[in-house]
């Protein structure tokens, strides 16, 4: 276990104004707080945080964040509290090791929502410095060493978060070191048969090849040198992970691969790294679509270099990186690069976000924590971005969108702004008219066509590959879809007044909200549309001395042939329509399923425009529209409540299909479904859904749903098919 003095001395070696006696406090307080306490293979619990500090000396992190590493279990595993750690250490110190501490007793139902619940605090804590997340890769990293000491039935669900959240979250923050090992560690425990066969050709390629990579080495050094180019030469080999993930992602043997080994070539400047460039390819000959520039164009996670492949030596393939000593830098440990000591302080977040792409792709992923996602739904997105290679596009005036591979023109409309991906209603690629479903590829010109009033379908969800594009598809239907309720419930609570006698206002309904429980007026209205309120509780929650209709007993029009007898209260929250099928104009417009409020149909037969309708609302699911003829109305007999008066509101030279059923008895013989649905089609109309009973082995009756523009359209229907001379008989199905 490392002594006291070591760990100020590992400090001091890159920062000689190392607050000495604060990191002796740490130790001691720590040292006392975890006591007696044993890791699992058996040694003082104190050496883990001990070990924490060590990985994060040798990225040269400042005295906070060692000291927030020692003690970075003291609140969640022993007595200590926040409130001691401040007081002892300094609120910023206090705050990271908060920042570091899981949540305890969370009322969750799930191990999966434990975890997501963590990995939001720990990101929420990440946003306000990112030291936490330097903290918590340490201790993931030293976890995963000593994982093998950890009951095997615990080591399999540690290694896969490992590797589903941590290593994939180090890679984003370019601190590639960290990101291998995490990986390595984790796929030897996950798949160890494949770890050591993987291990065993890399370790017989390095001995078969050994000439080969020295000699590459020793060329590169002369070519350089000659033309005064000061080079720094380093052969390197794949990691077995990333060598496993490759032969997966392409489907291939371990004998295909081309780039297990590579070197990289370490210059001064960034004019040296395109001078040796031209070096390597005068002297080799490089392979075609090989070359990528990750200079001028970084990746997300910050990482600059020059990648090329020639044919080297023996024809063999020679991978190639250029890049100078501080993009090495970055390389290697990512957004610690950004913290090392600049003046004997650490760079603040501002600096952070003004100079790092992966801060700013943290900050962004934050961001989506207030777009009211689940723990569990803002995992599974944050996973989706952090797995996923990029793509770069980009838009008509030059900017770069960075994307994951197997984005769409929806992620795309969603990158450049929430805005834009809500009105996207087409896009344009590389000036192509193309659907918004085509995947993107890197240098793709994208341009959005947008509409006014544009809502993203609900299923956009399901297509878009982003966190950022899922979420703000979700809380635009959910927006839309409270306007849509608020909408109805105006309408209701408007009508509900009218036929109170009272005048409606929304400053009288503002102050009846502490009666009703709702903090606002469109609470109230969107509450009424979800039927979670009666409308007449809202009048006499303005008007107290209203009778509450629900009691009224009123008459009811009974007798009409083909009509259901109405409730007896029912005539109070719904009109008869008259002869052509109108109600007054206090009732409720029906437009439709595009309309702007929540409307269906029954699925027993549908309403058409010239049907006598009537609503029932339904709580949660908005009006469902029944013909007056309907027997499934008998349900809502004794619910006059739920029963609303509804019109046809149909829009001029917009013709709209509406749903209904026919049931027809034909004869069985060849030719005959051919017939019935060419008519069908012939007149306009579209055919939903048929299915086909057999009633003898001359007859077969149909059950067709269709759709149509109105009464008329479907009378006309029914006419033309009883005149066919195989049909027998055709009637409309109502409930």
């Amino acid at each position: 276990m490392m002594r006291q003095y070591e760990l100020v001395e590992r400090v001091r070696r890159y920062n000689p104004h190392v607050d000495e006696d604060l990191l002796d406090r740490a130790y001691v307080y720590a040292m006392k707080a975890h006591g007696a306490q044993k890791r699992a293979s058996g040694d003082p619990y104190f050496s883990h945080p001990l070990e924490v500090a060590a990985i994060l000396t040798d990225l040269k992190l400042d005295d906070a964040t060692i000291v927030a590493a020692v003690l970075h279990d003291t609140i969640e595993d022993t007595d200590s509290t926040r409130e001691e750690i401040d007081r002892l250490f300094g609120q910023g110190i206090g705050q990271l090791v908060e920042g570091l501490t899981k949540l305890k007793r969370l009322d969750l139902v799930s191990k999966r929502a434990i975890q997501a619940e963590n990995f939001r605090k720990l990101l929420l804590a990440i946003a306000d410095d990112v030291r936490v997340l330097l903290v918590k890769l340490a201790d993931r990293l030293h976890n995963m060493r000593t994982l093998h000491f950890v009951p095997s039935d615990k080591q399999a669900r540690i290694a896969q978060e490992t590797l589903d959240i941590y290593a994939p979250l180090a890679g984003r923050m370019g601190m590639q070191n960290i990101r291998d090992e995490l990986e390595d560690l984790a796929f030897r425990h996950l798949m160890p048969e494949a770890s050591q066969m993987i291990k065993a050709k890399l370790d017989e390629l390095r001995e078969k090849n050994g000439q080969i990579i020295a000699q590459v080495e020793r060329e590169l050094r002369d070519e350089f040198s000659a033309r005064g180019i000061e080079a720094r030469v380093e052969g390197r080999q794949k990691q077995p992970y990333s060598v496993w993930r490759k032969m997966e992602r392409k489907s291939i043997a371990f004998e295909q691969l081309s780039d297990i080994f590579g070197f990289r070539v370490v210059v001064k400047t960034t004019e040296d790294c395109y001078r040796a460039i031209g070096v390597v390819h005068t002297k080799w000959p490089n392979v075609p679509g090989r070359f990528k520039d990750y200079i001028s164009t970084p990746k997300e996670n910050d990482y600059q270099s020059l990648h090329t492949t020639v044919v080297g030596p023996g024809r063999q393939r020679v991978e190639l990186q250029v890049r100078t000593s501080e993009m090495q830098d970055i390389a290697r440990y990512g957004i610690a690069a950004h913290t090392l000591y600049k003046d004997g302080r650490v760079a603040d977040r501002d600096v952070l976000v003004r100079e790092s792409r992966a801060y700013q792709w943290l900050q962004r992923t934050i961001e989506l924590l207030a777009e009211g996602d689940s723990p569990e739904e803002f995992l599974e997105h944050t996973k989706l971005e952090l797995f996923r290679d990029q793509v770069f596009c980009f838009t008509p005036k030059g900017e770069l969108i960075a994307l994951p591979r197997g984005a769409t023109p929806i992620d795309f409309a969603y990158a450049v702004h929430t805005d834009v991906g809500n009105s996207a209603v087409g896009a344009k690629i590389n000036g192509r008219v193309a659907p918004l479903l085509s995947r993107l590829q890197n240098g793709d010109e994208v341009e959005i066509v947008r509409a006014i009033g544009q809502i993203p379908p609900a299923a956009w969800e399901h297509l878009a590959v982003t966190g950022k594009a899922r979420s703000a598809i979700r809380r635009a239907t959910r927006d839309a879809v409270r306007a849509q309720y608020t909408g109805l419930g105006r309408q209701i609570v408007m009508r509900a007044f009218v036929r109170a006698g009272k005048d409606y206002s929304e400053d009288g309904l503002k102050a009846a909200l502490p009666r009703l429980a709702r903090v606002s007026v469109d609470d109230v209205l969107a509450a009424v549309g979800r039927g979670e309120i009666f409308s007449g509780d809202v009048v006499k929650a303005v008007y107290p001395e209203v009778v509450d209709e629900r009691k009224a007993v009123m008459p009811r029009p009974e007798g009409e042939p083909g009509w259901f007898p109405l409730p007896k209260a029912a005539s109070l929250v719904f009109k008869v329509p008259d002869a052509n099928g109108e109600s007054s104009l206090n009732s409720i417009p029906i437009r439709g399923l595009r309309g702007d409020l929540p409307v269906r149909f029954t699925p027993n037969g549908g309403a058409v425009p010239g049907d006598r309708i009537v609503g029932i609302l339904t709580p949660g699911e908005g009006i469902t529209i029944y013909p007056i003829q309907s027997p499934d109305l008998i349900a809502f007999d004794d619910q006059p409540q739920r029963w609303l008066d509804v019109r046809w509101d149909i829009e001029e030279g917009h013709p709209e299909l509406f749903p209904a059923k026919l049931m027809v008895t034909a004869i069985n013989e060849p030719g005959t479904l051919g017939m019935i649905a060419t008519l069908i089609g012939d007149t306009g109309a579209n055919i939903d859904n048929i299915s086909i009973h057999e009633l003898s082995a001359d007859f077969r009756e149909m059950i067709i749903d269709i759709e149509v523009t109105d009464l008329k359209h479907l009378n006309g229907i029914i006419t033309q098919l009883r005149a066919k001379p195989v049909v027998s008989k055709v009637e409309r199905v109502n409930g």
